[in-house]
């Protein structure tokens, strides 16, 4: 893995991204999926329950309890980035 704090500045960027493209499809200017307010709020629950327990594994391994809970959190981050962008560019 990639130093941990580029990856935590990697997420901001993209988590920015996300809020920003979230934005625009409930002022109307992109049209997400119907699903997407929904998902926004339940997805939080499972990536902080996914980087607790990696959090936790890590710890009891001997790594970076940082590094690890960072791991899932990006990825959703990262995906949401992606899957945003492509929506908003489709329409």
């Amino acid at each position: 893995m990639m130093n941990p704090w580029f990856q935590t500045a990697m997420m901001m960027v993209e988590a920015q991204q996300v809020i920003a493209l979230r934005m625009m499809g409930m002022a109307g200017i992109c049209r997400p999926a119907p699903t997407e307010n929904t998902r926004m709020v339940t997805e939080k629950f499972a990536a902080a329950m996914a980087a607790q327990q990696a959090a936790w594994l890590a710890m009891m391994t001997g790594r970076s309890p940082y590094a690890a809970a960072l791991k899932p959190v990006r990825a959703k981050t990262r995906a949401n980035a992606a899957r945003l962008t492509k929506a908003a560019l489709k329409r």
